[in-house]
């Protein structure tokens, strides 16, 4: 579990559903004025739903059922409260493909029904569908994209609620020297553009420490030409940009080839499924960090009961988006424009911490944890706050 104060303070803010609602300022939506549910005034009920788009399947399928969770469980409770007034979630699979998700985001556009997006789920598809979303009018809070220039496109409605890849891997950077004593690193990305954006930020924050860099391609299961090069460079500590599936294979290779290092990655490979894609013994003692703490023990409990399924990386930021949102609609904002405005003059506790946006969309405050892989399981209970 978290430490005391940081636990008093979540459980404190666990009824996020009723957050207090400050909404008088514009976060500067250009875009079209369109109204979701087919019409209704100010505190009127209408046909709305939530939009969440992310991957449900696939190789990052994992990450994506932890936000849709968290979706899913703030709707259940507030229909619960709103009985006579219900919103539904319509969820869409993009797999975190660049390539289906636009098609995806003009489904999502064309339904009059939806008043706001929870995602997109990855920077990729982020990238891909943000100028669709933007000229549409369509409101959205990502839980977990992360890179750094999705908030510099002017695209006014488009919002996250987690640190960047620059605050993330600047921390990783600086636990690796000064916690772990590590002198020389070897980088490695998948090519897309969270983990391109992720590396290079690292590489940038570690300067002189970084002794190599490669890049292998998504699905790739043969790392040996990354692995010589990495015990060639004498490195004794390793950074992988990417997701848990090569990044399982990563550190089975490298272990198997007698690389005693130690091995990082980021929140695209905080998960369990990073365990099982390594092996127990070739995942011991790997260091994963997040923009993303633990979820309290309550707030787990109720995902069990919702969802059958126990919060994971992201729950907490995906269940708090959504209850921004439906914050919105309790206020009586229905149109994507009041809904936007609503978002981004937004101040709150959520249960992944306090939540207020700055002019380009960015979350004003956040916290990066490291997790470890002890005794052949992820602890996902007792991270380290590092910045």
């Amino acid at each position: 579990m978290m430490g005391t104060k940081k636990t008093a303070r979540m459980l404190a803010v666990a009824g996020i559903a009723a957050l207090a609602l400050s909404a008088c300022g514009s976060s500067g939506n250009n875009a079209s004025d369109n109204t979701a549910g087919g019409g209704g005034g100010k505190g009127g009920c209408g046909n709305y739903s939530l939009a969440f788009m992310g991957a449900l399947t696939g190789d990052a399928g994992a990450l994506g059922v932890n936000m849709i969770n968290g979706v899913k469980l703030a709707v259940d409770e507030y229909n619960q409260k709103h009985a006579d007034c219900k919103v539904t979630v319509k969820d869409f699979d993009s797999q975190g493909s660049p390539d289906k998700a636009p098609a995806l985001a003009t489904q999502i556009v064309q339904d009059s029904s939806i008043a706001g997006l929870v995602g997109p789920g990855f920077s990729g598809e982020s990238n891909a569908t943000g100028k669709t979303f933007f000229e549409a009018g369509m409101p959205s809070i990502s839980p977990s994209a992360t890179d750094d220039g999705l908030t510099k496109q002017g695209w006014t409605t488009w919002h996250r609620v987690i640190g960047n890849n620059g605050a993330q891997a600047t921390a990783a950077a600086k636990y690796l020297k000064e916690t772990v004593g590590a002198k020389k690193v070897f980088v490695v990305d998948d090519a897309q553009d969270y983990s391109k954006g992720l590396a290079e930020a690292f590489k940038t924050a570690a300067g002189s420490m970084v002794v190599g860099s490669d890049q292998i391609q998504v699905g790739q299961t043969d790392m040996s030409a990354v692995v010589t090069q990495v015990k060639a460079s004498g490195a004794d500590a390793f950074y992988y940009g990417g997701y848990y599936a090569e990044a399982g294979l990563l550190a089975k290779q490298l272990r198997n080839a007698g690389f005693k290092g130690t091995f990082m990655s980021g929140d695209g490979a905080e998960d369990p499924a990073f365990v099982k894609a390594a092996g127990s013994a070739a995942a011991e003692g790997a260091l994963l960090t997040a923009p993303a703490g633990p979820a309290p023990a309550d707030f787990n409990s109720r995902v069990k009961a919702s969802t059958g399924a126990a919060a994971g990386l992201y729950t907490t930021q995906a269940y708090d988006a959504a209850n921004i949102f439906l914050a919105a609609l309790d206020a009586g904002k229905t149109s994507h424009q009041d809904i936007n405005s609503f978002i981004g003059s937004y101040t709150g506790d959520g249960v992944s911490g306090p939540i207020a946006f700055d002019q380009n969309g960015d979350i004003k405050q956040s916290t990066i944890w490291v997790y470890t892989v002890k005794n052949g399981q992820l602890d996902q209970e007792n991270p380290t706050a590092i910045k």
